[in-house]
């Protein structure tokens, strides 16, 4: 079974090999924050809640968050898989983490 933590891991990787950064957010005294604030070279901002593949649920604070932050514009994603992470940051080659 895939752990949240190892999608996690691999999106740090990944985000780190585009010259980015994945800043853990959280938020004082608040539930449903993004797991990830996704920095990249040029500007382009992501939050990325992750979930692992199989059984990984939003809480009703994380569909409101994620609600929110969209409707102001943000792009955000809920990732699951490497697979996902490699398609929404538009990588081909894929990495050992």
């Amino acid at each position: 079974m895939t752990l949240e933590l190892s999608i996690e891991d691999y999106l740090i990787a990944r985000i780190k090999t585009l010259g980015g950064t994945a800043k853990k957010v959280t938020y004082k005294g608040c539930r449903g924050a993004p797991d990830r604030l996704v920095i990249l070279p040029g500007g382009r901002i992501v939050f990325v809640e992750l979930k692992r593949p199989k059984g990984g649920r939003l809480s009703e604070g994380q569909r409101v968050e994620i609600r929110l932050l969209s409707g102001l514009g943000a792009e955000v994603h809920v990732l699951r898989t490497r697979e996902e992470v490699d398609d929404v940051f538009g990588l081909d080659e894929k990495i050992q983490v």
